[in-house]
């Protein structure tokens, strides 16, 4: 994937999950769309405190606050990545050698939490002063977008 808005959605949800199902987040997600105005980071960087307060009070939301001003907080940081590199596109594949991670995974069990590249792109992106960005949360980020294949070697989904 190259999409710098789908990486900005991507990044906005995998922090919205943390703790959570992603089935929980799936059933969110249209709702996410809409009040999240297309996950178009320089809208989302300008959300102010009236904003916030209607995101917490939104039933079709993951009402947690550390989550939602971390994405505004976000917001403003992945517009300095994308000044600093042109995209988020140029700056995230540098952590992937410009190509996606395969792995041979036989069984679910074999997919570990997180990687190398993982943990240096969270470090990075914490550096940057990004929030809810952990190893974890950035590796699941990086199997949702492509950069990493850790499909099974029996699903069909894999190629």
């Amino acid at each position: 994937m190259h999409d710098d808005r789908t990486f900005f959605e991507f990044l906005v949800l995998e922090g919205a999950q943390a703790g959570l199902s992603w089935e929980t987040i799936l059933r969110k997600r249209d709702r996410y769309r809409r009040v999240y105005e297309g996950f178009e980071p320089s809208r989302v960087a300008r959300f102010d405190e009236r904003k916030q307060a209607a995101m917490l009070a939104d039933p079709g939301m993951v009402r947690n606050r550390l989550k939602i001003v971390s994405s505004i907080t976000n917001a403003m940081a992945y517009l300095r990545v994308q000044d600093e590199f042109g995209t988020f596109d140029a700056y995230v594949w540098r952590f992937v050698d410009g190509r996606p991670v395969r792995h041979v995974r036989r069984r679910a069990s074999d997919v570990p939490v997180t990687s190398p590249q993982a943990e240096a792109l969270s470090k990075d992106l914490r550096r940057r002063g990004f929030r809810f960005v952990g190893p974890t949360i950035v590796y699941a980020f990086m199997q949702a977008t492509g950069l990493v294949n850790d499909h099974l070697a029996t699903c069909p989904r894999r190629g």
